[in-house]
């Protein structure tokens, strides 16, 4: 690099950024650069890095000229203004060439040949990204981007202008952007010095990433759906186990906002509502779920009928087992009595193995049992009502722990009594088919 007076003391406004590099490799790009243009400089980025500029300009100039030195691709596509500061000094790069302002359009194809512009497969595509963290060193990033792909696996790595990295997520559309960046920082999911950039303010791609699948927001918000059914649907997806009530509150809100977050279809609540509900009702046909009434309790209760055949009564018990080997059962359970009549029906639950090492949780009135092994998961549930210990077991293949959880939701919402129950007249009963008698 040639030698020459610092120029920090002039009135340097700004500079066009056009290259950094490696200290060691700094004085030989900027020595080529200087033999394109006049006033090319250097000046000290973080990190052992060298940055290599066109300037001082004032701002007006550098905003000026760096629009028609990209459009003649004279400089790389990624060169932007930047401002170094009073504090930092711009050493000069002597060199023999024409100034900036005056260097004729001409001389594009020989300055392209002398330094070309870094290969567009290697400046990110067009579009806005996530800046979800920058480091300083390589080895950082490369640590900071395989814990960030946990969360977001189509998060890439870029090498920023100022010789750092950014771990970024895009491209996406801008108001895309903006929308899931306010969604991912109210859930906590990025930091909250997380921001927006334009691709054209990020240096070389390091590690490529995908673009995320994360819809525009809707010109206008959609209306929510009643909230009885959001409820519902916020329980068949996991998201809520509040009662309902069709009332706002918390534990409702908390559950759109991880729909939201876990579905990634909207940042709108109607609309990410509206297409949970309808995702809900192409399960709930695919899965064959129909209404149960079954004489031998007086329960009724949405089950997969296509997936269970009836099978015995047993007392209190209506047993259906798998049909065609789907690996079900469901039993419904009903007899007069209360909490210890309820206690004693999920002690007969854990004894014959339907719930595997369960988990329980007991309350007044109330009983949850679940757990699971190698072959199926079992959960059952049970409430005292009306004078009646009632509930059902559910037991499912394991190898579909989604399908169980959404059947069991289901279950629980539409559990009832329609009638009453015919096994109570029985000490002895004898098998009977409990639905269409």
């Amino acid at each position: 690099m040639a030698a020459g007076l610092p120029v920090g003391a002039l009135a340097q406004e700004a500079v066009i950024r056009i290259e950094a590099k490696r200290d060691a490799e700094a004085s030989e790009a900027a020595a080529r650069w200087a033999s394109q243009f006049d006033e090319v400089v250097t000046f000290p980025l973080p990190g052992g890095w060298t940055a290599i500029g066109i300037g001082p300009l004032s701002a007006e100039e550098a905003a000026a000229q760096i629009g028609a030195l990209k459009e003649a691709r004279r400089i790389p596509a990624d060169s932007f203004v930047a401002v170094p500061g009073d504090d930092v000094v711009l050493t000069p790069v002597a060199g023999d060439a024409a100034t900036v302002a005056d260097a004729p359009a001409a001389a594009a194809p020989q300055a392209e040949a002398a330094q070309p512009a870094k290969p567009q497969a290697d400046l990110p595509a067009p579009g806005a990204y996530l800046r979800l963290q920058s480091v300083q060193a390589r080895a950082e990033a490369d640590a900071a981007l395989s814990e960030w792909r946990k969360i977001f696996p189509e998060a890439g790595l870029a090498e920023l202008p100022n010789g750092w990295f950014g771990v970024v997520l895009g491209p996406v559309d801008r108001a895309a952007a903006d929308a899931w960046l306010r969604v991912f920082k109210d859930r906590d999911l990025v930091p909250g010095d997380a921001f927006v950039s334009d691709a054209g303010e990020l240096g070389a791609v390091v590690e490529a990433g995908k673009a995320p699948d994360l819809p525009a927001p809707p010109s206008a918000p959609a209306e929510m759906p009643p909230l009885d059914q959001v409820q519902r649907a916020l329980r068949w997806a996991g998201h809520y186990d509040g009662a309902i009530d069709g009332k706002t509150g918390p534990r409702t809100r908390d559950a759109i906002q991880a729909e939201i977050l876990g579905s990634r279809r909207s940042t709108d609540p109607g609309t990410a509502m509206r297409d949970l509900i309808a995702r809900r009702d192409a399960w709930r046909s695919e899965m064959g779920l129909t209404t149960l009434d079954d004489r031998a309790t007086g329960l009724s209760v949405i089950a997969p009928m296509d997936r269970l055949a009836f099978d015995r009564t047993e007392r209190a018990l209506s047993i259906y087992g798998p049909r065609d080997g789907s690996g079900a059962a469901l039993i419904l359970f009903s007899q007069p009595g209360g909490q210890q009549e309820l206690l004693d029906l999920s002690g007969l639950v854990t004894a014959l193995g339907w719930v595997p090492q369960p988990v329980r949780d007991i309350k007044r009135g109330h009983v949850l049992l679940e757990g699971a092994n190698e072959a199926h998961i079992g959960r059952a549930e049970g409430w005292v009502r009306d004078g009646r210990a009632e509930g059902f077991v559910l037991i499912w293949p394991a190898a579909d722990a989604e399908g169980q959880a959404r059947i069991a939701a289901e279950m629980s919402d539409s559990f009832a009594r329609q009638g009453p129950a015919v096994n109570d007249a029985f000490a002895q009963p004898a098998p009977l088919d409990p639905v269409n008698p």
